[in-house]
């Protein structure tokens, strides 16, 4: 029997930030239930720090430069590669989406959906803005409920959790579960807009916070003059003390969205047990991409490739079938999340897809606890040079293996070289040590190799006489 499938996904929520795996400054209780009842992967990468070209990635099991999804302001999907939703729905899934999906630029227009992107129903709200006059359904179901969107965002901290959009993209995965699927297995994707900033949650949720007593971000005065090195690259903030900014009251915000995230997770898992739908559902938890959060004096993404920024949370549940409380250090990569659905469902992966099936990993007590010798990620002017005079149009590329992560700034001659066994919060740039030279040359041929491997060469070869 084919298992159901929920999907949550969250935008920008770093790795480090769920309480059982090592957080204990807020409080995840829900998360953590997936984190008993499945396997939670300690080192999983996203293939791009900006959201489109990630959410490319792991919507194909493909490379954002594979797929043409590099940028985050694309005119449309460039229907490259099916998505696996698509491949789920033709096999048979019914398929729905609440929230975010953003494979194509959206601010300021309702965002076109791809040819076939599997969907059923397809209840869209790219965020709680208020760019949009119609066609956004969070803002229609607020109307709906006599609230008006443009209002409550003047004063967001006072907006009511039940009607916050986290909370309406659980209402809508609930109604789904709860509905007849005529005997179908179903599909629900949940993509949250939270933790993205502005980082504004219910004041409730924060006030659960001592602002002062935050552990504020990773930062050294060191890292002022390492980012001045860096300032010609793309990046949504300038680098500043934290102080200058109010980074742990920034912090304190961020950790109550995702509380609010959490109470919604735990409606959801509710909803599941209570229409005894749990056994047979997999649960998937992650998150497209991170956030500085402060770190090295930077908020919010761009060409950067920071643990903050590129780690990112990544637990499957399903009671009974995976393994339970098991927590992997494998390096794995989001383009993997396609493949294993397809794997789980039974369904044939195809071999276009990049991404490998972690099923081994979930399924397996006694397998190695191996995936990758190397996770990448890519950013190609992601943040469009045409939306900011700041942009320029960065190029840059990351690998790392077991213990160190490679970083070339593609045509400026710099990089970045960090030992993550010595130095895990990447304070010290070995880029220019003679004594790393080997190593960093060793990274660059690997980058080098990875790179033409992921080209897409299609999916037909004609042959030659």
């Amino acid at each position: 029997m084919q298992p159901n499938i929920l999907w949550i996904c969250t935008d920008q929520q770093r790795y480090d930030t769920i309480g059982a795996l090592n957080n204990r400054q807020l409080r995840s209780p829900n998360i953590d239930r997936l984190v008993a009842s499945g396997v939670s992967f300690e080192r999983a990468y996203c293939q791009s720090p900006i959201c489109t070209p990630s959410r490319a990635s792991f919507l194909t099991g493909m490379y954002p430069s594979s797929v043409h999804g590099c940028g985050n302001g694309n005119a449309a999907w460039a229907e490259a590669a099916p998505l696996v939703t698509a491949l789920l729905a033709d096999a048979g899934y019914d398929c729905a989406l609440a929230g975010k999906f953003h494979l194509a630029g959206a601010r300021g227009r309702i965002e076109p959906r791809p040819q076939h992107d599997g969907y059923r129903l397809f209840h869209w709200s790219h965020g709680p803005h208020d760019y949009w006059r119609e066609g956004h359904d969070y803002a229609d179901w607020l109307r709906d409920q006599g609230y008006n969107l443009a209002e409550m965002l003047k004063q967001p901290q006072d907006t009511p959790p039940e009607l916050h959009q986290t909370s309406w993209c659980a209402d809508r995965a609930i109604d789904f579960i709860e509905a007849d699927h005529a005997g179908k297995p179903w599909l629900m994707s949940v993509n949250i807009f939270d933790p993205h900033a502005p980082f504004d949650p219910p004041q409730p949720y924060l006030d659960r916070f001592d602002i002062e007593a935050m552990s504020g971000p990773k930062f050294r005065d060191s890292d002022l003059a390492a980012q001045a090195k860096l300032s010609e690259l793309d990046f949504q903030t300038e680098a500043r003390r934290p102080e200058d900014f109010a980074a742990k009251r920034i912090q304190a915000a961020y950790y109550a969205m995702i509380e609010l995230i959490d109470d919604n997770v735990g409606r959801m898992l509710d909803a599941l047990e209570s229409s005894g739908q749990l056994e047979n559902t997999v649960v998937i938890f992650t998150s497209d991409h991170g956030e500085m959060l402060g770190d090295h004096g930077l908020l919010l993404k761009g060409c950067r490739f920071y643990e903050g920024l590129v780690r990112v949370p990544l637990i499957i549940s399903w009671p009974r079938q995976l393994l339970a409380n098991r927590r992997r250090q494998a390096l794995v990569e989001l383009i993997d999340i396609a493949p294993t659905l397809l794997d789980l469902a039974g369904v044939s992966i195809p071999e276009r897809m990049q991404g490998r099936s972690l099923s081994t990993l979930l399924t397996d007590g006694g397998a190695i606890d191996q995936h990758r010798e190397l996770a990448r990620c890519e950013y190609y002017s992601a943040l469009n040079p045409d939306s900011h005079e700041r942009y320029k149009g960065s190029y840059a590329t990351m690998i790392r293996d077991d213990r160190h992560k490679l970083i070339v700034y593609h045509g400026l001659g710099i990089g970045e070289l960090f030992d993550l066994r010595e130095d895990p919060d990447e304070f010290t740039n070995l880029w220019d040590d003679p004594a790393m030279m080997s190593i960093k040359l060793g990274l660059m041929q690997q980058s080098f190799d990875a790179l033409a491997f992921a080209v897409d060469t299609g999916s037909e070869q004609i042959l030659s006489s």
